[in-house]
This record gives C-alpha cells, sequence and structure tokens, in this order.
C-alpha cells in the first residue's frame, strides 16, 4: 500500500481545489446574473430530469442503513476489535447534532412548518388537513432519510479508515471498487470535489445565518438589517471559529457543542413549558405516528400524477442539500466515531439526533401554528411570508421572557455557525491533508478564514442564491458516487464475515497448551507481572517462536517479517494481492485483579502480552506460554487465516 502520510499537504488536492474555489468565485463575483441564471437553469433541469433519481438513491440508502443496522454486520467495530469509543455517548451525540444539522433547527423550526400549513401540496390551505399535513412534511425532511445519509458517508469512512487502516478522505471510500488507484488522479479528483463542495456549503449557510443573527440584533437592539452589518457578524464568527479551529477538535469543538446542546434543551424545556404544553405533548406523539405510518409512501412520492412543481422546491431541494453537505458532515461524524460497532453508531447517528429532531419541530412547529390559528397571530405568518429568517424572533416576541429567549437563539445561532465553521475547516484541512488531523495550526486557520472570505465576498455580491444552487446541484454526480460506494463497503463486509467465519471453524484457544502441565497453566493465570516481566517475555520467548516461525516458512519460500514495535513484536506473512497474515504480541496495562479483600498490592496494575491479529486485540494473553505453545497458537491462527483465503477464493 502507498504511504500517503510522509508530507502534511497533498499538493494534488490543495492546490487544485483552491484554483477552482478562486475561478468560481470570479465567476459569480464579475458575472452574478449570468451565474445565477446559468446556476438556476442546472437545478431545474436536474430537478425535472433527475428528480427521480434522487428520491431512489435516498430510500435506497435510507433501507441500506437500517439493513446493515440489523445484520450480522452490525457486530463490527469501526476500527480494531480492541478498541473504544474516544467520546462518551453525551459528547458524541452533542457534536455530531452541531455539526449536522443544529443551525438549520434554529433556521426552519418555525419557518417550515408554518410555510407548509400556508401552502400545502394536497390539503386545502388554513385547513385542519393542512395543520397535520405541515407537520407530517416537515418530519420528513428532517427525519431517518437526512440522518442515513449522514450515516452511510460517515460509516463508509470511518470502516475504511479505522479497519481498513486507509486515508481518512473522501477517496478511500472508492478503495473496493479501485483499489489503490485511490491514491492517483482519480482519488485526487475525489478529495477536490469534497473540498470544493465543502467551502461553498458552509460558507452559503455562513451567508445566510448571518441575515439570521441580524434580524435578531435588529429586534433586541435596532440594529439596523443591511450587508454591511452581516458581513462583520460573518466576520466576527469567522474569528471565533478561528480560535476553536485552533485549539483543536477535543478542546474547540468539543467545549461548544456540549455548550450548545445544553443551551438547545434549555431553550426547547422554556417554549415546552411557556407554551400549549399538553397539546405539544399530543401533537409529538401523533406527529410521529403519522410520519412513521406514511414513510414509505412518501419516500417515493415524486407526484408524478399530480404534476406538482412542490417537490422539486422542497423534497428534491433537501435531498440535494443532505446529500452536498454528506461529504463534509460524514467525514466529521467518522472522525469522532472511532471505536463504536456498526449497530451503535447506526442507531446512534439515526434514532437519538432525529428523535431529538423532530421534538424540536413539534414545539417550535406546533407552537407556531397554535399562535396562528388558536390565538389569531396572523403577523407571523404575514412576516414568514416576507422573509423566513426573521419567524424565529416573530414567533418568541409573542412568549413571556421573549428578550431573554431571543438572546437566547442568537447566542446558540452563533455558537452554531462557529462549530459548523470550524468542524468545516477541519475536514477540509484532512482533505487537503492525506487525512492527518494532527496538521499544523495555520493549515487549518488557512480553510476557516477562507470559508468567512467566501461567504462575506457572495454576501457582498448578492451571489449566495447562486452559489448554493450549485452546492445542491454537485449532490447528483456525488449520489453516483456514494452508490458505488456503498457497493463497495458491502463486497468489504462481505470479506469480513468471511474471516469471521474462518475464526469459529476451528478449535478453541484453550486446547493450544492441552498438553502442558496444568499447575504450570493455573501459575500463569493467576500471576500478575509487570512492565519488565513482560518485555522480557516477548523479546524472549516469543521473539524465539517468531524466528522459528519464520524459518519455516522462509524454507518453503514464502517472504516473512518480524516488526519490532514500541509495545512488541509483529510477525507478518506476505500473500500477495491477496491479504496478508499478521500475528501480533503486545504489552498492555491492566488493573490487578483482588485475591484478598484485605490485603494490599504493591502495585496497582500489571501486564498482559495480548495477541493482536489484523482485526485488532484478541482479548487473550500467552504471558508465560511456553516456546512450543506460542508457535502452535501461531499455527492455529494462520490455519484460520488460510481457511479465510480459501473461502475468498471460491
Amino acid at each position: 500500500m502507498i504511504n500517503t502520510k510522509s508530507s502534511k499537504i497533498n499538493p494534488s488536492v490543495f492546490f487544485p481545489a483552491t484554483i477552482i474555489i478562486v475561478a468560481l468565485l470570479s465567476i459569480t463575483l464579475f458575472w452574478p446574473t449570468q451565474a445565477s441564471s446559468a446556476f438556476n437553469n442546472l437545478q431545474s433541469t436536474i430537478t425535472t430530469n433527475g428528480g427521480w433519481f434522487y428520491v431512489l438513491t435516498v430510500g435506497a440508502i435510507l433501507g441500506f442503513v437500517i439493513y446493515l443496522s440489523l445484520s450480522r454486520f452490525g457486530s463490527i467495530k469501526l476500527g480494531p476489535d480492541h478498541s473504544t469509543p474516544d467520546y462518551k455517548l453525551s459528547t458524541w451525540i452533542s457534536m455530531l447534532f452541531a455539526a449536522g444539522m443544529g443551525i438549520g433547527l434554529m433556521f426552519f423550526g418555525v419557518a417550515e412548518p408554518v410555510m407548509h400549513y400556508l401552502a400545502p401540496p394536497t390539503a386545502e390551505q388554513n385547513s385542519l388537513e393542512a395543520i397535520k399535513e405541515a407537520m407530517k412534511i416537515t418530519f420528513f425532511h428532517w427525519g431517518f432519510h437526512a440522518w442515513a445519509i449522514y450515516a452511510i458517508v460517515a460509516l463508509i469512512l470511518a470502516y475504511f479508515c479505522y479497519r481498513q487502516g486507509l486515508p481518512l478522505t473522501l477517496r478511500s471510500a472508492l478503495h473496493p471498487v479501485i483499489g489503490d488507484r485511490i491514491y492517483g488522479w482519480p482519488g485526487h479528483i475525489v478529495d477536490i470535489f469534497a473540498v470544493v463542495g465543502t467551502v461553498f456549503g458552509v460558507a452559503t449557510s455562513l451567508g445566510l445565518g448571518a441575515n439570521q443573527v441580524n434580524a435578531g440584533l435588529n429586534y433586541l437592539f435596532e440594529i439596523d438589517v443591511s450587508q454591511t452589518n452581516q458581513i462583520f457578524i460573518m466576520a466576527a464568527i469567522t474569528l471565533l471559529a478561528s480560535i476553536s479551529v485552533a485549539t483543536g477538535l477535543d478542546k474547540g469543538i468539543k467545549i461548544l457543542s456540549e455548550i450548545n446542546m445544553g443551551l438547545a434543551i434549555l431553550l426547547l424545556l422554556l417554549i415546552f413549558v411557556l407554551g400549549p404544553t399538553v397539546f405539544l405533548l399530543q401533537a409529538y406523539v401523533q406527529n410521529i405516528g403519522a410520519y412513521l405510518s406514511d414513510i414509505v409512501s412518501n419516500t417515493f412520492n415524486l407526484f408524478a400524477y399530480e404534476k406538482k412543481s412542490w417537490i422539486g422546491g422542497w423534497t428534491i431541494f433537501y435531498w440535494g442539500w443532505w446529500l452536498a453537505w454528506a461529504p463534509f458532515v460524514g467525514m466529521f461524524i467518522a472522525r469522532i466515531s472511532k471505536g463504536r460497532t456498526i449497530r451503535e453508531f447506526v442507531l446512534g447517528v439515526m434514532i437519538v439526533p432525529t428523535a431529538f429532531t423532530l421534538l424540536w419541530m413539534t414545539i417550535f412547529g406546533n407552537s407556531a401554528i397554535f399562535q396562528i390559528v388558536d390565538q389569531g397571530f396572523i403577523r407571523l405568518a404575514d412576516m414568514i411570508n416576507e422573509n423566513s429568517a426573521v419567524g424565529l424572533f416573530v414567533f418568541l416576541e409573542s412568549l413571556p421572557w421573549s428578550q431573554v429567549l431571543t438572546s437566547l437563539s442568537i447566542l446558540m445561532i452563533v455558537i452554531f455557525f462557529v462549530t459548523s465553521c470550524d468542524s468545516g475547516a477541519m475536514v477540509i484541512d484532512m482533505l487537503c491533508s492525506n487525512g492527518q488531523n494532527e496538521t499544523p495550526v495555520w493549515q487549518r486557520l488557512f480553510w476557516a478564514v477562507c470559508v468567512g472570505l467566501v461567504a462575506a465576498v457572495l454576501s457582498f455580491i448578492g451571489g449566495l442564491e447562486a452559489l448554493q444552487t450549485m452546492t445542491i446541484a454537485s449532490a447528483l454526480p456525488f449520489s453516483i458516487v456514494l452508490l458505488f460506494a456503498m457497493f463497495g463497503l458491502l463486497k468489504a463486509l462481505g470479506i469480513e464475515s468471511a474471516k469471521r467465519e474462518s475464526l469459529q471453524i476451528q478449535h478453541t484457544l484453550s486446547h493450544v497448551q492441552a498438553n502442558d502441565d496444568w499447575q504450570e497453566k493455573l501459575d500463569n493465570i493467576l500471576s500478575t507481572p509487570n512492565k519488565q516481566n513482560a518485555d522480557v517475555f516477548i523479546n524472549n520467548r516469543v521473539k524465539k517462536a517468531f524466528e522459528k516461525v519464520k524459518a519455516q516458512f522462509q524454507a518453503n519460500d514464502i517472504e516473512v517479517e518480524i516488526i519490532k514495535e514500541k509495545s512488541g513484536l509483529a510477525l507478518r506473512v506476505f500473500h500477495g494481492d491477496e491479504h496478508d497474515f499478521i500475528y501480533a504480541v503486545y504489552k498492555r496495562q491492566h488493573l490487578q485483579p483482588d485475591f484478598n479483600a484485605e490485603g494490599d498490592h504493591q502495585e496497582d496494575t500489571y501486564y498482559r502480552a495480548e495477541v493482536h491479529l489484523t482485526e485488532g486485540g484478541q482479548d487473550y494473553c500467552i504471558m508465560g506460554w511456553t516456546e512450543n505453545a506460542v508457535i502452535n497458537d501461531i499455527i492455529e491462527q494462520y490455519q484460520r487465516h488460510m481457511h479465510f483465503l480459501h473461502l475468498l477464493r471460491d
């Protein structure tokens, strides 16, 4: 395999992506009208002729993700078998939620349900059915489908990076299809595409969000709504994002995500308590039922018989937007998901954020419609029709403590944009650095400033909508790439399943030392060796066993190497284009067992000599085994590996 980790920047991605970004920015800057027209025509063509493909693709993605979580592949870890999650569950969910669609909930939580109520696709306008349909459509757009798109991209990247050792960039998703060509120009093109799409996607959202922040500040402090003020807002957000991205994932993004999750829950509870509480509980339950009961028919509904253009402006727009954002959000989720099983990952990414998102849409959306229908607050509907960015603040002004709620909302919007900007900069930097995340600070700062600069320029010339359209249009080629990547993942998981089958047909490991003295075996089990004991055992007895096995392989003209590593030794048997066999023994520190409740240990920890195969740690220790026992274990594991290769050839 080609080593791509020797340099911090991959010039084959960094420079072409930068040139393309400058070129597209220049076109939009100097020919804004023509660019807007061209992009709009492109989106219209895609919607009219390719809408069916978007709908079919998203339906296939949702079905595939559900299948993976329920299948025999669900127990496979996104990383070695011995790996554990890098982040606790609450932190993990906070980070993926903040990067995924947190800002969208602030913008559309009130506006979208009201817009669907005022202009429903099939129900009579301003009717009871219109209310039900409005919530059902909102749930559909923000539910399982959106998170399934993010989940499949993140799952593919995390599997191939943490399980197969490939770079954490989009190109790795195509490895099962094109092999090591991902390190050549096909891989460069895929990563360049992801960089350009992420820059313009995040910049477009940043520009549109500045409009909402400006509207909130206008409500609180009567600050004028103007392009100049919005550019200042974007500059401030970019500065905060630069500080966050400079501090790294475990400080900046992690802390901000946890803060914003806490603020989101606080705001949600306040609206829930101050609004029609019992009605919202009833509505949430009924909304979920309506959403789940119609999910299959809605998934494949193209309004083919009704000939409605509504779907192009809403469902197809959303599917394109989620697909366009998937490289960015998917890579970020993959970055924070190492050590989780496929089943745990899918359930975590799909169910928890979806349940919270739908609760958010119920509390904000149903409360807003309640204000319009039951309380006669018609001004809210008029303002949303005029400018959807102000919908949240107009909604809040009719509630008690409106200024407190508005201030809290503005703070949340700013933090959501900061986390989107800095996580976007981190992802772009990884795409341009061969998947490395330990890069110089200036590289991450470069992309954070680049995103802010692009957003400011596009906002000033009125080109945000044009680039938003271009971003959504880019979802078409990406969806094709994604379908191939899904096929590649299924192929790789099939190989993984064959490997597991080969491991299960042999005798249990306890038979390896069947002829050894039982007293010696018990002494080995009860012993608590220190670090020095483990080093001596690995560097003497294990090394001698490796050397004897190596000599026997070489006598049969098979290439073998013994690799000295910091924590142990590894024996590698080369198999050409097939999967190599790796048997490693590493010392691992563990807590002492307490054999005597009243006794005191001189040390709190002891060391094990643990066996690691290609898939990672195997959870058994060979400390104290005889040289012959170690050799027998190597041969036992190699026999299983050969059976695995046999299954692949068949």
